[in-house]
């Protein structure tokens, strides 16, 4: 959610900050703004879209920000959009996050300053105003502001007649990229992945004054090296490639990223797997409980993964919502592993519940997709999913990626732990084997799926069903479909239909049955029946077509052993997809949605 670039040292900065604000559309904003200072500052600014904002024109400009706004303190105007100024109209400040204490700043600060926002960031430029007067440096200036802030922020400040940008950030994520010509600033690396593909991570605390040749990093007052990265993927990776939206592309790239998710993890010689993470074996063996934090599509992958680890790695599994969960103190923390999924790894209540656990005294574990991200740093260990870049605010190769790292997990701790047999141990690593091959062929048969989705796209809401892995599955692809295409869609265990939900089922309510291996799949097939009695048409997946001589449309996927029901979960996201495409709705920026929530 809401997006921060900024450059400095290039003679184009208006129109790259623009490109960067386009850039950073898929992370979902409501307004958009640019400031470029020199000695004197432009101020652009839209309550529509970037391709709405005209980059302002400065002859002296020496350095630009730019942002894209998803309201949470006052409604998606241009007054309310971002950068905001002081009374001088010399200062332009751009923020994520919350503050906190902004009503009492902003009661503080009334009596001498104008306030002509609804906005909690509008207090800082204010701030950094008061301590300009003192003939103080733009960095002493923010530094001093920051300290009067409670909350979480990614600010980045630039003022008329001082040099560069200087940045400051409290939990929100921000990077700094090191080209050859220029400095830039980004939320994430989208930002400027065009210009650089050499970032630092700047850390809760850091602040930093970018110049034109030079920047210098601070924390608690005093300069501090953080290490430059070098980004594995670039700005083709971030593109769309021809087609016509990013999350469509991103379906298709799966099995590559699949590929790259188990690629050198699997020791064919060993019958092993190698995450490359620090877990003792004593302390594996030695586990209790595995609990679960994660938000959205995390939270789906953690409930498959919940399925596997406690069939095959005998261990007893929770899965919370990040924003739900509370440490039990009934746990014995040196025997509760803390498995915290995050695409991003800068979600807020998924760090917040991390924190928590790490605060009783719980060993923590990361699956993210993010190098460098603030969950990487907080976690005892990291495992990356590997999947490349996404832009789609609807997750789609991130979910699959993260679902075959939790089978790699699985194995490795079943194996340990003495639980999962060689022969089951073989049928999971041929499963992660055949997934990207299996994958495919769904993709190559997408002219089928989208003119299913033609048919049914009128329809008044969806029900997906399921069991065991299928169950989060259903989950998932209903999510997908309500945040696409805004139609009403729920997933359900399949036997709960008829407790409560049958009710809703009418023959304008498709019912889509996962009926695939390892999913209980003829059981399903009796509530499948259920909904057929009562009118409703169904769809089926499934591997084996004798499970749906009955229903009404057939999504045939190949066999793929313990993870079929990931290959029927693509098989849905491109249903959703052509259900959204359809209706013609704006899939890569579906409303009021933002790709990495930084908030709680």
């Amino acid at each position: 959610m809401c997006g921060i670039v900024g450059c400095v040292g290039s003679d184009d900065t208006g129109r790259i900050v623009h490109q960067g604000l386009e850039n950073l559309e898929y992370r979902g904003y409501d307004s958009a703004g640019i400031a470029l200072t020199g000695e004197t500052l432009t101020l652009a600014k839209t309550a529509g879209q970037v391709d709405e904002l005209t980059a302002p024109r400065s002859a002296d400009a020496t350095a630009g920000i730019g942002h894209t706004r998803w309201s949470t303190h006052g409604e998606p105007t241009e007054t309310n959009a971002h950068p905001h100024t002081d009374c001088t109209g010399e200062v332009a400040v751009v923020h994520n996050g919350i503050i906190e204490n902004y009503d009492a700043l902003k009661t503080e600060l009334s009596e001498q300053h104008v306030f002509r926002s609804e906005t909690d960031t509008e207090v800082i430029p204010h701030l950094v105003e008061e301590q300009l007067a003192d003939d103080v440096s733009l960095l002493s200036a923010v530094q001093r502001a920051t300290q009067r802030l409670d909350g979480s922020y990614a600010i980045a400040a630039t003022a008329a007649g001082h040099d560069g940008i200087v940045v400051a950030r409290e939990d929100s994520p921000l990077l700094i990229g090191h080209g050859d010509d220029a400095t830039f600033i980004g939320s994430d690396a989208t930002a400027f992945v065009e210009h650089t593909d050499r970032v630092t991570y700047l850390e809760s605390g850091d602040i930093a004054h970018l110049t034109a040749d030079d920047v210098t990093i601070y924390n608690g007052g005093e300069s501090v090296d953080r290490p430059t990265d070098t980004l594995d993927w670039d700005a083709e990776a971030a593109g769309k490639s021809g087609y016509e939206h990013y999350m469509l592309k991103e379906i298709h790239e799966q099995p590559r990223a699949l590929r790259q998710t188990i690629s050198g993890r699997i020791d064919d010689l060993a019958i092993d797997v190698d995450l490359d993470v620090d877990l003792p074996t004593e302390y594996l063996q030695s586990v209790e409980e595995v609990q679960i934090v994660a938000c959205g599509t995390s939270y789906h992958a953690g409930l498959y993964a919940k399925e596997l680890l406690e069939t095959y790695a005998g261990v007893r599994v929770t899965v919370h919502i990040a924003s739900e969960y509370e440490f039990n103190g009934e746990r014995d923390p040196w025997r509760t592993l803390v498995l915290a999924i995050t695409q991003s790894g800068e979600t807020a209540d998924t760090l917040s519940a991390l924190r928590e656990a790490a605060g009783a005294g719980a060993r923590t574990l990361a699956l993210t997709n993010t190098l460098g991200s603030t969950v990487t740093r907080e976690a005892d260990d990291t495992i990356f999913i590997r999947a490349g870049p996404e832009i789609g605010v609807a997750a789609t190769k991130t979910f699959v990626s993260q679902v075959a790292t939790a089978t790699l997990l699985t194995v490795h701790l079943g194996q340990v732990r003495g639980t999962l047999s060689s022969q089951a141990t073989t049928e999971f690593l041929e499963s992660l084997r055949d997934l990207p091959g299996a994958v495919q062929q769904v993709l190559d048969r997408e002219p089928t799926i989208e003119r299913a989705a033609e048919t049914y796209a009128d329809s008044e809401a969806f029900f997906y069903i399921g069991r065991r892995t299928g169950y989060p599955v259903a989950l998932e692809s209903a999510l997908k479909l309500k945040e696409i295409s805004y139609d009403h869609a729920e997933g359900f265990a399949a036997g709960e239909l008829k407790h409560g939900p049958l009710a809703l089922v009418t023959p304008e309510t498709p019912v889509i049955a996962i009926l695939t291996d390892g999913t209980a799949a003829e059981k399903t097939v009796h509530n499948v029946k259920e909904v057929e009695s009562r009118g409703a048409p169904v769809v089926g997946v499934t591997s084996e077509p004798t499970l749906t001589t009955d229903v009404d449309t057939v999504f045939e996927i190949p066999a793929c052993g313990p993870l079929e029901p990931v290959v029927a979960n693509v098989v849905l996201q491109l249903f959703a997809y052509h259900v959204a495409n359809e209706k013609g709705r704006s899939i890569d920026k579906p409303r009021n949605l933002a790709k990495s929530v930084t908030v709680e």
